[in-house]
């Protein structure tokens, strides 16, 4: 598995991943500053989590692997605290080609 090179994540996001609902509402785990990523504001429609089609108004391309389910809440380099809509992990088994996980924000 190749990443991305580091140098295409220009930005960095903080991600509050997403854990369930409690007692009190919703439930985070600790916030991971200085993520490195790279921030797209393109305006797009994706399908949620239950299949709804919604707007994305960012997009977030990290690491592999990353730890980002649909749900939790990102800090965008603008400032904006947005949360994930839709999560997609790009891969290539076998073919070199770089992978990353794409994370399309409210």
């Amino acid at each position: 598995m190749s990443s991305l090179p580091e140098w295409v994540f220009c930005h960095r996001v903080t991600i509050e991943p997403y854990r369930g609902r409690g007692t009190y509402g919703e439930v985070y785990d600790t916030p991971v500053p200085d993520v490195p990523a790279l921030a797209a504001y393109t305006v797009k429609r994706v399908r949620n989590a239950t299949g709804d089609e919604v707007t994305s108004t960012a997009q977030i391309y990290a690491a592999p692997g990353l730890d980002c389910p649909t749900g939790s809440r990102i800090t965008l380099p603008d400032g904006r605290t947005t949360k994930a809509v839709q999560v997609a992990p790009h891969t290539a088994p076998g073919l070199g080609l770089p992978e990353c996980t794409e994370v399309s924000c409210e």
